[in-house]
This record gives C-alpha cells, sequence and structure tokens, in this order.
C-alpha cells in the first residue's frame, strides 16, 4: 500500500514542479530569456512555448494518471528536460563569463537534470497495482 501511495505522492509533486515552472515562464520570463542560447532564433516565443509545455505536460501528468496519457505526457517531460538541457550549460557559461555570485548554483544544477529526468522516466513505466483491501 506505502508503495501505491509514494507513487501518487511523487506523480502529483511532479506534475505540480513543471505547471509551477511553466507559470514562472512567463512571471519570470526575463530570466528564462538570459539562459537562452545565443544561436537559438526567437527566445521570446521559445521562453513562452517551453511554458505552454510544461503546464501542458505537468497538467496532462495527473489529468488521467492510471491512462496512457500520463505515459505520453512522462516522456514528453523526458524529452523537455534534454531539449533544454542547453539552456542550462549556457545559463552557467554566462554566470562563469561575468562572476555572477550564482554560478555555484549553476554548476550544480547540471547534473540535476539526471535525477530530474529518471523521475519523469519513472512514470513512463507501469504503475503499482493497488492492494487489495482486506
Amino acid at each position: 500500500m506505502l508503495r501505491y501511495r509514494l507513487y501518487f505522492v511523487g506523480l502529483y509533486l511532479c506534475a505540480l514542479l513543471y505547471i509551477a515552472a511553466g507559470i514562472n515562464h512567463f512571471v519570470n520570463a526575463e530570466m528564462y530569456l538570459r539562459t537562452m542560447p545565443p544561436y537559438l532564433p526567437a527566445h521570446e516565443a521559445l521562453v513562452a512555448l517551453s511554458g505552454i509545455i510544461e503546464i501542458v505536460l505537468g497538467v496532462a501528468l495527473v489529468l488521467r494518471p492510471k491512462t496512457r496519457l500520463r505515459v505520453w505526457a512522462a516522456w514528453g517531460i523526458v524529452l523537455l528536460l534534454i531539449a533544454v538541457f542547453p539552456a542550462n550549460i549556457q545559463t552557467y557559461l554566462n554566470m562563469k563569463a561575468t562572476a555572477d555570485p550564482r554560478l555555484t548554483f549553476a554548476l550544480v544544477r547540471l547534473p540535476l537534470q539526471l535525477p530530474l529526468i529518471a523521475w519523469a522516466w519513472a512514470y513512463t513505466r507501469p504503475m503499482p497495482q493497488r492492494p487489495k483491501s482486506r
């Protein structure tokens, strides 16, 4: 029973993380614009698009958690995390060039992408069976 409950607690926390992050793309757009690699076009549109995608995927993760929609949403989050990794690298490079005091945070953020990917990937797998009541 504990495994089943932890699965859903983790699922809803994961969804909340991406919904909040997506909203933050609009609330603090300037912060995300600074992370955009210079070789990408249409920075404002890409920041807005990534925010919308995070919100949609977060909602889809829990909208119907016992269906394939959850699996597709989880794969979408995995792909999104891979796609935005260059922006995390760019953030680190920008901060390093300007001796930004948040440089350590930017450096630590890079390997944190792996547990975030693993967390989302866990929801691409079959969910645990609900224990039968006695």
